[in-house]
């Protein structure tokens, strides 16, 4: 007598289960379609979009904020060096060159839900194009690590995963079709203890 429902409830349970599980799990490993890659650089420029696609607009409403529009600017993420390897809080690494053109940018380390993370009190979590030291040319070199470093320096926790996040504020490159042939900074693994 009770055989039959439980069948229907046990079946309805696995398939709830499974397409939620299977949803999440496609959220946490996916951010979406449609990236862009310059070197250790990482763009979404569609994600803010109405054309964005389904997994993108999940990420989006999941995280509850709001992103750039398509002409507001554009954030670039590196979870890696130029290498290709993972960056990690225990190294030392330089990031040189310049930015595309913007007329405001930003830098900060993140974890990896783009959540600025906190070095420490009096300890530089953030450089943007104001206060960067800059070169002769116009470049600049900033370097990431736990330890103190001289010029600037971008505190990380020691032990901690992060990711570099560049956010371009009025930028063409956010509204144009040659984001492709802009140069980004290069991030170079100095050292580790």
């Amino acid at each position: 007598m009770f055989r039959l429902p439980l069948l229907v409830a046990l079946a309805l349970l696995t398939a709830f289960g499974l397409g939620i599980g299977s949803a999440v799990m496609m959220l946490n490993a996916s951010s979406g379609f449609g990236s862009i890659r310059i070197g250790p650089w990482a763009a979404f420029p569609q994600a803010q979009t109405a054309a964005a696609d389904p997994y993108a607009q999940s990420h989006r409403a999941r995280a509850g904020r709001l992103l750039f529009g398509s002409a507001e600017g554009l954030m670039f993420q590196a979870d890696v060096d130029d290498d290709g390897r993972r960056l990690s809080a225990s190294c030392t690494y330089e990031m040189s060159g310049q930015t595309p053109p913007a007329r405001f940018w930003t830098l900060f380390a993140a974890n990896s839900e783009n959540e600025p993370l906190d070095p420490g009190d009096d300890l530089p979590s953030a450089f943007n194009a104001w206060n960067v030291l800059r070169q002769a040319d116009g470049s600049f070199r900033i370097q990431i690590s736990a330890n103190a470093q001289p010029g600037n320096w971008l505190a990380v926790r020691r032990g901690r995963p992060f990711r570099l996040v560049l956010a371009l504020l009025d930028t063409p490159t956010a509204g144009s079709s040659g984001v492709l042939d802009i140069a980004m900074p290069s991030i170079r693994k100095v050292g580790c203890p």
